[in-house]
């Protein structure tokens, strides 16, 4: 039977990223689906909006969602943490760098769920680079290389076409989840993507190929 992938587009610095990896990771192991990551930003070319750019009224209505979630999760998440807003293009360079230096999805994906963490939970700055380089070394990544390599050319042409693949897919807030063509945005959303995938299953798992390749 064919294989599902779904297309993971994600920032290194989303509240709902760290509350929904986790789960999203369950659904995908479940399924014995790929994951394709796609490490970006808010897509405002397709009209998604930085948190700080937004009026106060909803500013205020995402802390509220974030402390109901945080809470029905049980999961720790400070609502205003330190080193918030951040700029998450360090950190997701360098899972790019990951990604051509051959490492595997599970490692990029603890490494971007430790970045995460850093930042709504345990109040680490982020855009420090000695903290990536701790953060990718506590899962057998190699820091201080991905470090180096990060802002090379080859990276940073590799990651804005992560960005060209977003907004050609409609893609305007993160996390993202694509799965044969059709999106489903935000942590709030894992429930019908994994349903999805079990139609998919249920109807013979036809070999539509996926928007975007896989890794």
């Amino acid at each position: 039977m064919t294989t599902p992938v779904v297309d993971l587009f994600y920032s290194l610095s989303s509240p709902w990223a760290h509350l929904g990896l986790t789960k999203f990771r369950a659904i995908v192991a479940r399924h014995r689906a790929r994951v394709a990551l796609h490490p970006i930003v808010v897509v405002q070319e397709n009209g998604g909006i930085p948190l700080r750019s937004r009026p106060q009224p909803r500013q205020d209505y995402h802390e509220t969602e974030l402390d109901r979630w945080r809470q029905y999760l049980g999961l720790k998440l400070n609502l205003r943490p330190r080193h918030y807003p951040t700029d998450p293009r360090p950190a997701a360079r360098m899972v790019v760098a990951g990604m051509q230096a051959g490492a595997g999805v599970d490692t990029l994906l603890d490494f971007s769920q430790s970045v995460l963490a850093a930042i709504w939970a345990d109040e680490r700055d982020i855009l420090d680079p000695a903290v990536r380089v701790d953060l990718a070394d506590r899962h057998g990544l190699d820091g201080k290389a991905l470090l180096a390599a990060a802002d090379g050319a080859e990276v940073f042409a590799e990651w804005k076409s992560h960005e060209r693949q977003a907004i050609a897919s409609g893609v305007f807030g993160t996390p993202t989840f694509i799965f044969e063509g059709e999106c489903f945005w935000g942590q709030d959303r894992l429930d019908f993507l994994d349903r999805a995938i079990d139609q998919w299953r249920a109807s013979g798992a036809p070999g539509v190929s996926p928007a975007h390749g896989s890794r």
